[in-house]
């Protein structure tokens, strides 16, 4: 059986390719935690990913 592959949460769809150094997945990347921290990136990621999911319908 596989392991399970964390997802990126900054580029839905895509897997955590650990593209920050030292992270081993999205709780401990840099860059997560640095949109995350921001309120405005992290509502422009909010409405980027409501936009898509409507779009998916």
């Amino acid at each position: 059986m596989g392991h399970p592959v964390p997802k990126c949460p900054i580029r839905p769809g895509d897997a955590c390719t650990l593209c920050f150094p030292g992270a081993d997945g999205p709780q401990n990347c840099g860059l997560v935690w640095l949109v995350m921290d921001d309120d405005e990136q992290r509502e422009e990621l909010h409405e980027m990913t409501v936009a898509r999911r409507r779009a998916a319908r």
